[in-house]
C-alpha cells in the first residue's frame, strides 16, 4: 500500500518531470515526394505536439512536390494547429517545389536555409481511368480548372499569412522559382537561417497569432527532440516510389502466374498476391498508362508461348522488347513530372531480361515434370521388368518385380524363369506380358 506521504512524493516527481520535459521543440524531417505517408507523419506530430504542449513544431522540408490531396490534408492541420508550426526548407541544396510551396506558405513561420530554393508550383493532372484518355481540348479545360483552383488556394494562404500573393500566383501559373534570399526580399518567406541554432535564435521572442490567441515563442535553451517517420510509414513511403511499385507489380505477376500454372506451390501465390496488393496501393497515387500495362501483359504471354512453340528465341526477344517499351510507358510522364514518377531504365532492362529467363526456365521445368512418367503408386508399376517364378496363365501365377513378389495374370502363356514386363497393376496383382527378346 502507498501511504499519503509517498503518494504526494510521486505526484511531486511527476509534476517536476512535466516541468522538465514540457515545452520541447519538436523537429521532424520530411524528404521526398509528398504522399499519404508523409501527410500522416506530419498530422500525427502536430497532434502529439499539441498533447505535449510543445513550444513549437519545426518541419525540416526538402521536397520536389507531390499529391494535391496529401498537401491539402497537411495544410488544414497546420492552419488549425494549437501549436506554432515552422516550416524550415533546409539543409543547403534542399527545395520546396510544387506542393512544398503551399506547405511552406501555410506555416505560422516560413524559413529557408541559404542555398535553397522555392517555387515551380504549377499543378499537374494525374491518374485516369482505363480507356478514358481525354482529347486536347478537354485536357486543357481540366488543366485550366486545376490551375485556377490552385491559384485561388495559394492566394488565400498568402492572405492568411500576409505573404506576396502576386509572386505566389506566378509560381503556380508560370512555374517560376527563386532563391532563399530572393524569397525573403519578396516577402514569400519570413526569414533565412543558416542552421537550426540560428533559426531558434531568430524565433525567440517572436509573436504569432494562433487560433487560440497570441503566442510568444520562447525557443532559447529549449530541448530539441527529433521524431523519425517510423517503420510503418517508411514502408508506405518506400512502396510509393515508382521503381519499387514496378518491381512489386512484376513480382506479383510472376508469383500468381506460377501458382496458377503449378497449383499447390502456395508460397509463390501468397508472395505474388501480397506484392500485387502493395503495388495496387502505390498505383493509386501514380498516373498509370494502361497501354503500357497491356504491353507488359502481352510480353508475359509471349514468354509462356515460347515454351510451347518452337520459335528459336524470337518470341522471347519479342517479349523482352514489349516489356521494355511497356515498362517505359507504364507511368504517363506527360501527366506527371518525369523526375518524380518515371521508372528508371536501369531497373526496367534487368527486370525484363530476368523475367524472361525466369518464366521460360520455371515453366519449362513445370512442363517437363508434367510429361515425366510416373514412378510411384499404381501408375509407377507400368513398364517395370521382372521374372516369372512360376508358370503364369489367365488363372494366375507369381512374378518378382523390383525385389517384390506379386500375384500375376497374363493373356499369354509365360513359363517359369521367363522375363516379363508389367502392363498395369490391378489391386494386389499385376497384369504382365512376356518380354520380347
Amino acid at each position: 500500500m502507498v501511504n499519503k506521504k509517498q503518494f504526494l512524493i510521486i505526484l511531486l516527481i511527476l509534476f517536476m518531470g512535466t516541468l522538465l520535459y514540457a515545452n520541447d521543440i519538436r523537429v521532424i524531417n520530411v524528404e521526398g515526394v509528398i504522399n499519404p505517408a508523409s501527410a500522416s507523419y506530419i498530422q500525427e506530430n502536430i497532434e502529439r505536439a499539441e498533447e505535449a504542449n510543445d513550444e513549437c513544431l519545426i518541419i525540416q522540408l526538402d521536397t520536389p512536390g507531390g499529391l494535391m490531396n496529401s498537401m491539402r490534408d497537411i495544410i488544414k492541420k497546420i492552419l488549425n494547429s494549437n501549436v506554432p508550426v515552422i516550416v524550415y526548407v533546409s539543409p543547403s541544396g534542399a527545395r520546396a517545389a510544387s506542393a512544398g510551396v503551399f506547405i511552406t506558405v501555410s506555416a505560422h513561420v516560413s524559413a529557408m536555409a541559404p542555398g535553397t530554393n522555392i517555387g515551380a508550383a504549377h499543378p499537374v493532372q494525374m491518374g485516369g481511368m482505363p480507356g478514358s484518355q481525354p482529347d486536347s481540348v478537354t485536357k486543357k479545360t481540366m488543366m485550366d480548372k486545376a490551375t485556377n483552383d490552385a491559384v485561388a488556394y495559394i492566394r488565400s494562404l498568402a492572405e492568411e499569412r500576409d505573404k506576396n500573393a502576386d509572386w505566389l500566383e506566378k509560381s503556380v501559373r508560370r512555374s517560376v522559382s527563386i532563391t532563399a534570399q530572393e524569397a525573403l526580399d519578396s516577402n514569400v518567406v519570413d526569414l533565412v537561417a543558416s542552421d537550426m541554432d540560428s533559426l531558434l535564435a531568430i524565433l525567440d521572442g517572436r509573436e504569432l497569432e494562433l487560433k487560440r490567441g497570441l503566442v510568444v515563442l520562447e525557443t532559447k535553451d529549449k530541448n530539441i527532440v527529433t521524431h523519425q517517420m517510423g517503420f510503418y510509414r517508411n514502408i508506405l513511403d518506400i512502396i510509393s516510389n515508382p521503381n519499387v511499385s514496378y518491381l512489386l507489380m512484376m513480382l506479383g505477376f510472376l508469383g500468381v502466374m506460377f501458382e496458377i500454372r503449378n497449383p499447390g506451390a502456395i508460397i509463390p501465390g501468397v508472395v505474388g498476391a501480397i506484392a500485387l496488393i502493395l503495388a495496387f496501393y502505390s498505383f493509386q497515387i501514380l498516373p498509370i498508362n494502361y497501354t503500357g500495362l497491356a504491353l507488359i501483359i502481352a510480353a508475359i504471354v509471349l514468354f509462356i508461348l515460347e515454351i510451347h512453340i518452337v520459335s528459336f528465341g524470337f518470341l522471347t526477344l519479342g517479349g523482352i522488347a514489349l516489356m521494355i517499351f511497356g515498362s517505359m510507358m507504364l507511368i504517363d510522364t506527360t501527366e506527371a513530372p518525369a523526375e518524380l514518377f518515371s521508372i528508371s531504365l536501369g531497373v526496367i532492362i534487368p527486370v525484363a531480361i530476368l523475367t524472361a529467363g525466369f518464366i521460360v526456365f520455371a515453366f519449362s521445368m513445370v512442363m517437363k515434370t508434367l510429361k515425366t512418367q510416373v514412378t510411384t503408386g499404381t501408375e509407377g508399376m507400368a513398364g517395370l521388368e521382372g521374372e516369372a517364378i512360376s508358370d503364369i496363365t489367365e488363372a494366375g501365377g507369381q512374378v518378382i518385380v523390383h525385389g517384390e513378389v506379386w500375384n500375376a495374370e497374363s493373356n499369354s502363356e509365360i513359363k517359369e524363369g521367363d522375363k516379363i514386363t508389367v502392363e498395369k497393376r490391378e489391386g494386389m496383382k499385376v497384369i504382365v506380358n512376356k518380354k520380347e527378346e
